[in-house]
């Protein structure tokens, strides 16, 4: 069974903005038509973390097929997650910062991370919210934790 670590946001904070500087530059001249968002919750002062950064690359849905081949050659595919025509999940735990890349399609039914991380920073008290959902979790079910996670986003979200 995976279980759950977390670090306080402050530990990862500037390792994961200097991390996320570098990958927006490479990820912008592979897909210059993207639009790339730091997600996650290193985007997100106050929550702790995995330690981990989230990028969501929103590419225009006409071009997903593209940018899902281009980065295909650059990332491992996160076979863990779903895949769909709208949606992939990259990866690549090898770095000091791991990454995960979450490739969108404009309007489709995966673009909600950004969002999901705007709604988390107008409020402090969702923000206190997923702060507790992850300390109830720490050293607990990886999957577990999961699907709390999704479930919280879901919600908030109105349900996507």
């Amino acid at each position: 069974m995976d279980t759950v670590h977390f670090h306080p946001h402050e530990q990862v904070r500037e390792r994961a903005e200097e991390a996320f500087r570098e990958h927006h530059a490479r990820l912008s001249s592979l897909l210059p038509y993207a639009d790339i968002q730091h997600v996650g919750s290193t985007a997100v002062p106050g929550v702790r973390t995995k330690g981990d950064l989230d990028i969501q690359v929103r590419v225009p849905k006409e071009r997903f097929a593209e940018a899902d081949a281009l980065l295909a050659t650059r990332y491992a595919r996160n076979e863990g997650s779903e895949r769909t025509p709208e949606f992939a999940s990259f990866h690549d735990e090898s770095l000091p910062v791991p990454l995960g890349i979450q490739l969108t399609a404009m309007r489709g039914s995966h673009d909600f991370f950004s969002r999901a991380r705007d709604v988390l920073l107008a409020s402090p008290e969702r923000v206190a919210e997923y702060d507790a959902l992850k300390e109830r979790w720490k050293g607990g079910s990886m999957e577990a934790y999961r699907e709390e996670k999704s479930a919280f986003f879901a919600k908030l979200l109105g349900s996507r």
